[in-house]
């Protein structure tokens, strides 16, 4: 029998704030009342502050999954033509609904070490003449693997195309931890949900939306009902859903943004940015290798670590869940029994990575994994050394 709190070190669903299991500790209220109303009103702009966009967002009933489906069939139609990157699983499945509502997905061909290519999307664009690319879809935080692309410079490489391609984005694992500007960096549908940056439990899915996705939805071909953005739209002018939404937690959600906004998005971002400075300085001390290969593609969120050849991941996890009550992230398809993911988002502190780590360290020894010990002296001198403002913390450690 495990003694103690639960290390849920998994890069999602992550721990949910005492604060916000508070919030959600409340009787259901009538759905068509000004009282939930004035509920469905704050978070719906309260969002907004966390996409960092003044355009709707949609707030489903749904897992990310759920979000996923409702950026494509809101502005798809059935043989349309998109570009899309494999950085991972997630990039992978996203394909494959995708391929699932009949459209045409170029694909291009990753090694899950790295984000998606601005280099190469330009390219793809400036070829398509025609412009048959109706959407450029890319992972922001590959969840599978610990690499980030870098939205900003794929909107730039759009823009030098000049093409006309619809910027969709899966923010799913990076919302509200990783810097990400829907506005500014143009992106017409974000797709998110509630499970991760957002310390809520599983159940809502998120898709922010510019005025051009708006415009291809009135246009597009293919058949949706409960995803459909303009019956959720009229509704949410008011602060109403069209049918029953998930009521207590969107009270969880109200109380998980107001978090965030205390705190303050940069103080946010900069937190998540050294303590995956300090993962990452644990895991090299190990002799241990970060699948990310890119240091500017490192997230902020996870740290995927490679197993020395012969070591099983999946049974280095269970030495640790089973001696120390903490849960890693396993690896998935390509990389399964070949990587743990080490989570360190939502709410997570230093205090709480320096027991994790000093988890992941104990276990390697009790799994017989050669590695070097150490690794937590390292993470907690760098944890010590004060930020010099908001920024300087993202920017001195971002690479380490």
């Amino acid at each position: 029998m495990h003694q103690g709190r639960h290390f849920l070190q998994i890069p999602g669903p992550s721990p949910v704030p005492e604060r916000v299991l508070r919030a959600m500790d409340m009787p259901v209220i009538d759905h068509r009342s000004a009282e939930f109303g004035e509920l469905g009103r704050t978070v719906l702009e309260g969002s907004q502050k966390i996409f960092q966009t003044k355009g709707p967002v949609v707030i489903f009933p749904s897992s990310g999954t759920g979000a996923w489906e409702a950026a494509i069939v809101n502005t798809l139609s059935p043989g349309d033509k998109v570009l899309m990157v494999e950085t991972g699983h997630f990039a992978t499945m996203w394909r494959q609904m995708a391929g699932r509502f009949g459209i045409e997905v170029d694909f291009v061909p990753g090694d899950w070490r790295r984000g998606a290519d601005p280099a190469v999307i330009e390219a793809k664009l400036t070829e398509d003449k025609a412009h048959a690319i109706k959407a450029v879809m890319v992972v922001h935080n590959e969840t599978s693997t610990g690499a980030t692309s870098r939205i900003a410079e794929i909107r730039a490489a759009i823009d030098r195309a000049s093409h006309p391609a619809l910027l969709m984005v899966d923010t799913i694992s990076s919302l509200g931890s990783v810097d990400y500007r829907h506005d500014e960096w143009k992106v017409d549908v974000s797709v998110s949900c509630s499970q991760k940056g957002f310390m809520l439990p599983p159940g809502l899915g998120f898709n922010a939306i510019s005025e051009k996705a708006l415009a291809a939805s009135k246009t597009n071909k293919m058949p949706r009902s409960y995803f459909d953005w303009e019956e959720m739209l009229k509704p949410n002018a008011k602060g109403f859903f069209p049918y029953t939404p998930a009521t207590n937690l969107l009270y969880g959600l109200r109380e998980s943004i107001a978090m965030l906004l205390e705190e303050g998005l940069d103080n946010v971002f900069a937190r998540h940015q050294r303590l995956a400075a300090a993962t990452r300085a644990a895991v090299n001390h190990w002799g241990l290798e970060v699948l990310c290969r890119e240091p500017s593609e490192f997230s902020p969120v996870l740290t995927a670590v490679l197993m020395p050849p012969g070591h099983d991941a999946d049974q280095f996890r269970k030495v640790v869940l089973d001696n120390y009550n903490m849960s890693l992230g396993s690896g998935l398809s390509k990389v399964a029994g070949r990587v743990f993911r080490i989570g360190h988002l939502g709410e997570c502190n230093a205090l709480t990575l320096l027991g994790a780590l000093t988890g992941v360290e104990m276990g390697l020894s009790v799994a017989g994994v050669p590695h070097r010990s150490g690794g937590v002296d390292v993470a907690m001198k760098l944890l010590e050394q004060r930020p010099q403002g908001n920024a300087s913390p993202h920017l001195k450690i971002a690479g380490t």
